[in-house]
């Protein structure tokens, strides 16, 4: 009878494969070409405290920048609508290579909060150094940043990879404050999310200020364009279903946020939504959290696509 501790060739492979997929799940790689959808564990071995660094750089930088939550969610939402998310909005001019999608009409002037995607870049190259990427860092702030102003929270799917291209065509067709229903609805479905998800996902205005020039009324005599207005106006610091209660009075607002009630082609789609949320908080957050998920599924670049950037606005190797 052969000794117990002679191995065939085929268990001393085996043996091989498994370290290497163990090695490669230690530094941030999904464990095998199958498994490269993304996961709420992915950075458990490699970078366990991913999310309470996030999570403190935004609590720090929320003291003296109260709308930092509100912006950051907006960072994700247009990252993960151009080129999916990839991180691309964090890149800044590099040019002729790359040129950023920060200036186009729908994020100039109004995306902000990247000096705090920085300060939580650097304290995680600190904390586990090339293991968490840009894109990931904007899932998880957005998620943290809901939890924060006392809404849902919801398992990050993580393992997404950074993007080494920006897409200005792309980042010019954007979900706009002025695009009416059915051109909403034809953004959102080219990125495979459904009415539920649009009515849902723009129920994150419940704690956002925009400028008075985008508004439905204006700026008021004598109000500089810039002035910030409440988008809900009642609980205008806190994520709730509120939101919706001023669409029902007609309050809203945005026009991209009033159509969903009263645009043509609502009846039958987004305004029976619209009304099921106002009546139904748990509902909404149910169905936020779920429409976060799924969006943040939009074309990620897992595996070895893409790059772990070492500076949210560079591309690795152009230094900073």
């Amino acid at each position: 009878m052969a000794s117990s501790s002679c191995f065939s060739p085929l268990v001393l492979l085996l043996a091989a494969l498994c370290g290497l997929l163990m090695l490669a799940s230690a530094h941030g790689y999904p464990p095998s070409a199958a498994g490269s959808a993304l996961s709420s564990a992915f950075y458990d071995a490699s970078c366990p405290g991913a999310h309470d660094v996030v999570r403190r750089v935004i609590q720090d930088a929320r003291v003296s920048d109260p709308r930092i939550p509100a912006s950051l969610i907006r960072l994700h939402f247009h990252d993960c609508f151009v080129n999916g998310c990839d991180g691309s909005l964090l890149l800044d001019d590099d040019l002729p290579a790359i040129q950023t999608e920060k200036t186009v009409p729908a994020n100039d002037n109004s995306a902000r909060g990247f000096p705090v995607v920085d300060d939580m870049k650097a304290a995680l190259e600190h904390a586990c150094p090339g293991i968490v990427s840009c894109a990931d860092i904007l899932a998880l702030a957005a998620e943290i940043s809901v939890e924060l102003a006392g809404g849902p929270r919801w398992s990050v799917l993580l393992g997404r990879r950074d993007g080494t291209t920006t897409n200005i065509e792309s980042a010019r067709n954007l979900p706009n404050f002025f695009d009416p229903l059915d051109v909403l609805q034809e953004k959102f479905r080219n990125v495979n999310l459904d009415d539920t998800d649009l009515v849902a996902l723009q129920g994150a205005h419940t704690f956002v200020k925009v400028q008075c020039q985008f508004t439905r009324q204006n700026c008021t005599a004598g109000q500089p364009e810039g002035t910030l207005e409440n988008l809900d106006e009642v609980t205008p610091n806190l994520f709730d279903n509120k939101y919706y209660g001023n669409l029902l009075e007609g309050r809203a607002q945005l026009p991209s946020d009033q159509v969903m009630l009263s645009g043509p082609a609502a009846a039958p789609t987004t305004a029976p939504i619209v009304h099921r949320f106002a009546s139904n908080q748990k509902d909404f957050f149910r169905n936020f959290a779920a429409s976060m998920i799924k969006m943040g599924n939009i074309g990620p670049l897992t595996g070895r696509d893409g790059e772990i950037r070492k500076h949210c606005r560079r591309v690795n190797g152009k230094g900073y």
